[in-house]
């Protein structure tokens, strides 16, 4: 299985923590998620993953991996977004999208109205 890992965006923390639940509420794809942290460091997003439901579709490795290699080759995305992030302030959270490249292929096609 091939991952995407990929900073979304910065969010208010109860605005993220909504979402989050309603997504709960909603069937919704196994295969993509989206990750929260107040710093923008390398290895709060490798905690955050550790946060990811184990519904025995994540292949925890190769997930270690993405966000690693994110990590490696996009220091200017991860520099402008945590200037972002520093300039939101405390009560905002820094957003990332963890996903199978299938299930997220999926997430977009539904959001086009193709499926």
């Amino acid at each position: 299985m091939k991952y995407t890992f990929d900073i979304v965006g910065v969010s208010p923390v109860l605005h993220f923590f909504n979402h989050e639940q309603e997504n709960l509420q909603k069937p919704q794809s196994q295969g993509v998620e989206y990750l929260g942290t107040q710093i923008c460091t390398l290895d709060a997003f490798l905690a955050s993953v550790e946060s990811v439901p184990d519904t025995g579709n994540w292949h925890l490795d190769k997930v270690v991996d993405t966000v690693i290699e994110f990590w490696l080759n996009n220091a200017e995305t991860i520099q402008y977004w945590k200037t972002r992030l520093q300039d939101a302030g405390e009560d905002n959270l820094l957003v990332a999208r963890l996903a199978d490249i299938k299930s997220l292929q999926a997430e977009f096609e539904s959001l086009l109205g193709k499926n």
